[in-house]
């Protein structure tokens, strides 16, 4: 390892902990067994937006004020991209989720990030045009795309999109190509930061079939589970039901996926391999939350703060890390980037002030925690979006429209509406946080409040202007708003 190593930080989207195991995930073990794996690992909230704002600032999600409402990284906070920037690192990103992109602040610090679902990067977004799921759609994407800024480019990624959608594949493949063309053709000097966002676990589960067959239910074949229908946002507001058959063999196809994300991630290391590079980095690797897929009956990561979606695989390899074992101690995302930071030997001041996080790195002072927190904020979509969709029906949901909090201890979870309900979970015992206990036990009830409020009192807040998140759309592309209902977020 050279006095600056290369940092990857790679973010496996929609991994929960549950699922992420020896069996299904080989190369995530296998990183974790020769470097250190942390195994009580915790986001900070449940869906991408403020997840990846934690991720990138080290604040929790009140702080750095990402969220449902105002979904752009916000500038008056340091980036990590930024860190590594001003300190001589070559900054490179590879994103295949519509939300971690320049449109919304993401790509501050970098000196390339790539939107993976287009083969030619430009400015002009025409997968919707391949996604429209009717023909008036098709041909109004078509006619407002295909012939803004470079049509050639336009008709490449027209194709591009068409293969990408065709394959069960949302742009892992290409984007591990994409990294390994990259770093067979740099000649720079400089140390690189690499992040990279691979997206395939997300809505729709639509793995290669040899991905998935291992992982479905007995009796059920692959197309039979590829039917069924996946809309997160209609089977919250009751347009259709699953019953349990349905989201066992829902739950098989997400394996699968989680096996084929596996399957890049282990390209990504052997192009890391073969550029010489791999013994010269600490990789990190992480889930960026996890996922319901009937559970609590929640289809997706929105309207919870549950461990299904805040519990997610970490391991870091390299430097430090390596032979570091099996951690159970109480982590969460946001001490990533300080634990990176000391990896590469970084001060940045300024973002250490604003940082939330503990460093996890071996010769780091900082105490253990003894609890970890999670915020959701403001649901996405907002409900005008849900009102424009599905009219009268979505008043349905209307009742999952509100903040919730948590604070987790290695005994307890605790969460707070803003509506004022109240939950209380024995998670040592209860681990699938089945049975409230927050009346038999007020006085653990009152405990965890306080902490609660003694750490929101503990940072300074962002300005949060918006009433809810109805005009959290305004400012995004169409093109962008179709692809993330595509995602399941419209």
């Amino acid at each position: 390892m050279n006095d600056r190593p290369n940092v990857a930080l790679v973010v496996l989207d929609t991994v929960r902990a549950r699922d992420a195991s020896e069996e299904v995930a080989p190369t995530l073990s296998a990183v974790g067994r020769h470097g250190t794996l942390f195994a009580n690992a915790f986001s900070s909230a449940p869906w991408t937006v403020p997840s990846h704002g934690s991720l990138f600032t080290g604040a929790p999600p009140s702080k750095h004020g990402t969220h449902g409402d105002d979904p752009t990284l916000s500038p008056s906070l340091e980036s990590l991209p930024e860190c590594f920037a001003d300190a001589g690192y070559e900054t490179v990103g590879f994103s295949n989720n519509t939300w971690i992109t320049d449109e919304f602040g993401f790509d501050r610090g970098f000196d390339r990030l790539d939107r993976g679902w287009q083969y030619v990067q430009s400015d002009v977004d025409v997968g919707p045009v391949i996604r429209s799921k009717s023909l008036p759609r098709t041909l109004r994407a078509a006619r407002e795309r295909l012939f803004e800024g470079n049509p050639l480019a336009n008709v490449v990624n027209l194709l591009y999109a068409g293969v990408v959608r065709s394959s069960g594949a949302d742009g892992g493949a290409r984007t591990i190509e994409k990294v390994r063309r990259w770093l067979d053709r740099r000649d720079d000097d400089r140390p690189f930061f690499l992040f990279v966002n691979l997206l395939e676990p997300h809505v729709s589960y639509d793995p290669p079939r040899e991905h998935a067959e291992p992982y479905l239910p007995d009796g059920v074949s692959y197309g039979e589970a590829m039917e069924i229908r996946q809309a997160p946002r209609a089977y919250d507001v009751g347009e259709y039901d699953l019953a349990d058959a349905e989201f066992a063999a829902l739950r098989g196809l997400y394996r699968g996926e989680v096996s084929y994300v596996d399957h890049h991630l282990a390209a990504l290391r052997s192009a890391l391999a073969d550029a010489g590079e791999l013994d010269d980095t600490v990789l990190a690797v992480c889930g960026d939350h996890g996922e319901n897929v009937g559970d609590h009956g929640l289809f997706g990561h929105q309207y919870n703060v549950y461990d299904t979606t805040l519990h997610v695989p970490m391991v870091v390899d390299g430097g430090p890390f390596v032979g570091g074992g099996r951690r159970t101690d109480l982590v969460q995302l946001l001490d990533l980037p300080a634990t990176l930071l000391d990896a590469a030997g970084i001060d940045a001041p300024a973002f250490r002030e604003q940082q939330r996080g503990r460093s996890l790195h071996p010769d780091a002072a900082a105490d253990p925690r003894e609890a970890v927190f999670a915020e959701y904020l403001a649901p996405q979509p907002p409900m005008s979006a849900l009102e424009s969709r599905f009219g009268a029906a979505a008043e349905r949901a209307a009742d999952r429209y509100r903040t919730l909090r948590a604070v987790r201890t290695d005994r307890w979870k605790y969460v707070r509406a803003g509506d004022g309900e109240r939950e209380l979970y024995r998670i040592d015992r209860d681990r699938g946080e089945t049975t409230d206990r927050s009346d038999e036990a007020p006085r653990v009830v009152e405990r965890l409040d306080g902490r609660l409020d003694a750490w929101l009192a503990s940072f300074e807040h962002a300005d949060t202007a918006s009433d809810g998140g109805d005009d959290a759309g305004d400012d995004i592309s169409q093109a962008t708003l179709e692809r993330l209902e595509e995602l399941g977020y419209r």
